[in-house]
């Protein structure tokens, strides 16, 4: 069965956190460990345990206590060296998690914990949830003020060299919750580091669910995407990286705070304008809770930080839903920065929400500059790795 199906309801974001956090893991299939031959159990598959090491750098993470760590972060921190595979029983893992070590002296990235796999033991991304609720405008404990967007992150990969697998990355804060914040991004996803590759994962969050960035302005990080379900209403694929979806799904919810349209913006690029390379969206698709048209495809993000930044997406060989507005699917952040003015562009798509009715609002690429719109051109020399 196609990844999507396993993950359009029973993996919702909304139904997750409808459950609560107690009974959030009944809601996702998690309420008991995985199944289990009689007497022997198998929490990490066929990933090996602490007895059966697939390789000495790998470490076994399991809330129960089976493992070399009961949390995520625990076994990041134990990774002092490249090259370690952390294999995640199922669980739903309520935490922060950062990976990537920054020298105190230097205040440099250092290449610990570079080179760094996280496996999944179950069997499809709703097996092993990490997930936390911080928004921009929640308070931090110690009163130093808010946590801000990249603050919020629930999960923040630092590092080159990342992979995961069949994991579920999720921001369970709502705005309904709480009316007295205004900072409502809340990341479930920061990704900063070049190489970063994520395969059949899921990522839930409502504002800024996914943030795909690099480590500085002048640091272009590729990553890749493949077989992943995204969702989300404002913003929620956003960032300056150079990074590719694959056969992803994108997924725009419904929103009962407002009574208009646009609910939201699906894409929010900031790339950078000596950055040749921004998103990429191929072979995909884009479906909707919300009514017909009350979602953008993608609006230009020129951050403070970086006013000349030329935001880039390209969307090509993908089936858009009725959920995007086919008449208007751009529009802008700021009218300083007109959407006309980046390096947006369409090919070959289809469904509802692909029908170019305003040509002048559905740049197109012409068949030559499609062939450098490809996963290869953006990644380059670095070639994602194989299915585990």
């Amino acid at each position: 069965m196609p990844l999507h199906e396993h993950l359009q309801r029973p993996l919702s974001r909304r139904g997750f956190l409808t459950a609560g956090t107690v009974a959030a893991g009944a809601a996702l299939g998690l309420a008991s460990a995985p199944a289990l031959a009689a007497g022997r159990p198998r929490p990490f598959g066929r990933y090996g345990s602490p007895a059966a090491r697939l390789t000495p750098l790998t470490l076994y993470v399991d809330p129960r206590g089976r493992g070399d760590f009961t949390t995520v972060q625990g076994a990041v921190s134990a990774a002092t060296t490249a090259g370690y595979t952390l294999v995640i029983a199922p669980g739903v893992y309520r935490e922060t998690v950062t990976a990537g070590v920054t020298d105190p002296a230097t205040g440099q990235l250092t290449a610990a914990a570079s080179e760094m796999t996280w496996l999944g033991a179950g069997a499809d991304p709703g097996s092993v949830v990490i997930v936390y609720d911080n928004a921009n405008g929640t308070k931090k404990p110690d009163g130093s003020g808010t946590y801000g967007t990249s603050g919020s992150a629930t999960t923040t990969i630092r590092t080159d060299g990342f992979t995961a697998r069949r994991i579920t990355f999720a921001n369970d804060w709502l705005r309904a919750d709480h009316p007295d914040i205004t900072g409502t991004q809340a990341v479930a996803i920061k990704v900063q580091g070049d190489r970063s590759a994520f395969f059949d994962c899921s990522f839930l969050g409502h504002q800024d669910t996914l943030y795909a960035d690099s480590l500085a302005l002048g640091v272009f990080a590729r990553q890749y995407y493949a077989r992943c379900y995204i969702e989300g209403d404002v913003d929620f694929v956003f960032g300056r990286a150079t990074a590719v979806y694959d056969h992803c799904h994108f997924r725009t919810l419904d929103r009962t705070d407002l009574a208009t349209a646009p609910y939201g913006f699906v894409f929010a690029p900031s790339t950078a304008v000596a950055n040749p390379r921004g998103y990429l969206v191929t072979r995909s698709r884009v479906s909707s809770e919300a009514p017909g048209g009350y979602y953008k495809l993608a609006r230009p993000w020129v951050p403070g930080s970086d006013t000349t930044a030329h935001p880039m997406l390209t969307v090509r060989d993908t089936a858009l839903g009725p959920g995007i507005d086919a008449v208007a699917p751009y529009t802008n952040m700021s009218d300083t920065y007109p959407w006309q003015s980046q390096r947006f562009a369409e090919y070959r798509n289809t469904g509802p929400g692909a029908v170019i009715s305003v040509p002048e609002n559905r740049p197109q690429l012409t068949a030559e500059q499609a062939e450098s719109a490809t996963r290869e051109a953006y990644l380059g020399d670095w070639t994602p790795g194989r299915r585990r």
